[in-house]
């Protein structure tokens, strides 16, 4: 296994001096090395942009709370398509382990959101460090 970087997630915050308010940007960044370690190949453009959408809601514990109708329109996709295609990364191993696991909870008898993680394997990294402060 690789100790380079090959995807990873930045955050930046910008706080206006007018309001007060803080917006904060997450980008996610694609190293050469994804490449180069053969990750973008082996996973595949589909797995690639539903990863990216997922990735996309994430906190800074690594989980994601999309709908199944969030991740369609953040795909291009209708809803039965999304779900085919988060099926097929939740399925998908890098190195023999998931990228990406999903789970269901149910509060007061029904579903909630599904909750997706996205696993330390992928190498993606949300808020590892603080904001700096003004």
């Amino acid at each position: 296994m690789t100790n380079e970087n090959l995807v990873s997630i930045e955050t930046k915050t910008e706080r206006s001096l007018t309001d007060g308010k803080s917006e904060t940007q997450i980008f996610l960044k694609m190293y050469v090395s994804a490449v180069k370690h053969g990750l973008l190949a082996d996973m595949g453009d589909s797995n690639w942009r539903t990863l990216c959408v997922i990735a996309s809601f994430m906190d800074e514990d690594g989980n994601c709370y999309p709908t199944q109708s969030q991740i369609a329109k953040g795909l291009g996709v209708s809803r039965q398509a999304a779900g085919r295609r988060v099926r097929k990364l939740l399925e998908y191993r890098w190195q023999g382990r998931p990228l990406v696991t999903a789970i269901q909870d149910r509060h007061e008898g029904r579903f909630d959101n599904t909750r997706y993680t996205v696993l330390p394997i992928s190498q993606i990294r949300i808020f590892d460090a603080e904001p700096e402060e003004l």
